[in-house]
């Protein structure tokens, strides 16, 4: 129900914002990607939540804007906008678990997206990043060889880390279009994300 809620709301804002700015042949395919990644990765205790957050995220691409360019991801922003403001609202990064076979499928479907968006070198620079930095922390803690493997894997394997690496990070609205600024946008990103999680220790948000 909230998945169907989500997206139905996502798809109305897109509607009523292209009428509204009298914007043609744009569709609607952007709204359904929003709402399908909200519905996977944001958790709420009420059936509301995720439509008032859809409404949110997707007037964002409207609102938000420098240069013809999308400030926020629309997912994330619908995303960061409801742990910090709304009640109720959580993230479980742990849900995706860590299964092999449901990597490689997240990994050949991303690549294929983020290819056809010829955004691909985005999504592979912030997975190289942040899984070397995770690497390096492997190292600097002296686990054992065997140890150090199953806490690497773990990362590496992760769904949420994949979703956001192939479907997020690479949303050609958001990325700048110059190639050097697009990787020192994707660098910092993931340096600001394994920070947050490796040592503020918190992988599900604030």
């Amino acid at each position: 129900m909230q998945m169907a809620l989500c997206i139905a709301a996502a798809m109305a804002t897109q509607a009523l914002w292209l009428r509204r700015l009298n914007i043609p042949g744009v569709g609607y395919l952007s709204p359904v990607i929003t709402g399908f990644g909200l519905s996977l990765l944001l958790r709420a205790d009420t059936l509301w939540l995720h439509p008032l957050v859809a409404c949110l995220a997707v007037s964002s691409k409207f609102l938000l804007r420098i240069k013809g360019k999308h400030v926020f991801n629309p997912a994330n922003f619908g995303v960061g906008f409801a742990l910090l403001v709304l009640p109720g609202s959580w993230v479980s990064p742990g849900q995706w678990g860590n299964d092999l076979a449901l990597a490689v499928w997240l990994v050949a479907l991303g690549a294929l997206v983020s290819q056809r968006a010829r955004r691909d070198d985005a999504a592979w620079l912030f997975l190289i990043t942040f899984l070397g930095l995770a690497a390096l922390r492997v190292l600097l803690l002296g686990y054992s060889w065997e140890r150090g493997l199953e806490i690497f894997g773990h990362q590496a394997l992760n769904g949420a880390l994949l979703l956001f690496a192939f479907f997020m990070i690479s949303d050609p609205m958001t990325l700048p279009d110059h190639p050097v600024a697009r990787r020192l946008h994707v660098v910092l990103i993931a340096l600001g994300a394994a920070g947050w999680q490796f040592l503020h220790y918190q992988p599900n948000g604030p």
